[in-house]
C-alpha cells in the first residue's frame, strides 16, 4: 500500500483530492495538511511514500516545502498538484525532484492517471537488480504515462481521444459505444472510430454482452497496463 499525504491550503480541495487518491487501488491517504508547517509536522509524525503538494500555501510555497522536507531527511516522492502554470515554477519543480506536475483544475481521471503511472514506476524500481538502457527508458517513460497513444493516425484528434479515454477511465463498468459517445459528447460513429484505434493499441479491451435479441453488444473497458509495456 502506498501512503499519501495530501497538502492543499483549501480544506475543501484537500478533502476532494484525498477522496480521489483513496479511490485508486493501492493508495491510502495517511493525512491531509493545509500549510507547509502542518505538512512537515505530519511527515515527522508519520512518514509517507508520496505527497500530493499544492504550491500556493499560506506560510511557504510548495517548492520551499520540498527543500525543507529534504533538509529534514524525508525521502518521500512528490507530485505537484497546483494552479501554478508559469514555466518558472514548473522548471523549479522539476529541479527540486517533483516526479509529476498536475495543473488544476482536474478531474478524478487526471489524478488517477498520474497515480497509476507512479505506482508502475515504484513497482519497477522495487524489483531491484541492474537495468539495461531499454529498462531505464521504460522506467522514465512511466513518468509520462497518461497519454492515449504517442502517434495518432492522420485525421484523429488528441482532444477527442482524451475525451474517450477519460470516459473509460471514470466508468465503473464496461460501456457500449453509444454510452461512451453520450458521455464524451461525440457521435456514435466518432466514438467507434476512436475505440477501434485504442483497441488496436491495447489500451481498450472489447467484450461481448448477449441480450434478448441474441445479437451481442460490444462493451469497452480501459486497460491500465497494456500488454507489451
Amino acid at each position: 500500500m502506498i501512503d499519501v499525504l495530501v497538502v492543499d491550503d483549501d480544506v475543501r480541495v484537500a478533502r476532494i483530492n484525498a477522496a480521489y487518491a483513496a479511490k485508486v487501488p493501492g493508495f491510502r491517504v495517511a493525512a491531509t495538511a493545509h500549510s507547509t508547517a502542518e505538512a512537515l509536522a505530519a511527515l515527522d509524525a508519520h512518514p509517507v511514500d508520496l505527497i500530493l503538494l499544492d504550491h500556493y500555501l499560506p506560510d511557504e510555497n510548495g517548492l520551499a516545502a520540498v527543500r525543507e522536507l529534504r533538509a529534514r531527511g524525508h525521502q518521500c516522492d512528490v507530485i505537484m498538484v497546483t494552479a501554478a502554470r508559469d514555466m518558472a515554477t514548473v522548471q523549479a519543480a522539476m529541479r527540486h525532484g517533483a516526479l509529476q506536475y498536475l495543473v488544476k483544475p482536474f478531474n478524478f481521471a487526471g489524478l488517477r492517471a498520474k497515480l497509476e503511472a507512479y505506482a508502475t514506476l515504484r513497482h519497477t524500481l522495487e524489483s531491484g537488480g541492474e537495468a539495461e538502457q531499454a529498462e531505464v527508458d521504460r522506467i522514465f517513460g512511466a513518468l509520462s504515462a497518461g497519454s492515449v497513444t504517442p502517434d495518432l493516425p492522420k485525421g484523429h484528434s488528441p482532444t477527442t481521444a482524451e475525451l474517450v479515454r477519460q470516459v473509460l477511465l471514470t466508468a465503473d463498468t464496461p460501456l457500449s459505444a453509444q454510452e461512451i459517445a453520450e458521455r464524451a459528447g461525440v457521435s456514435r460513429q466518432t466514438a467507434q472510430r476512436y475505440l477501434k484505434l485504442l483497441e488496436r493499441t491495447d489500451r481498450v479491451r472489447l467484450s461481448l454482452r448477449y441480450g434478448e435479441t441474441g445479437r451481442p453488444e460490444h462493451r469497452y473497458v480501459w486497460v491500465s497496463s497494456p500488454s507489451g509495456n
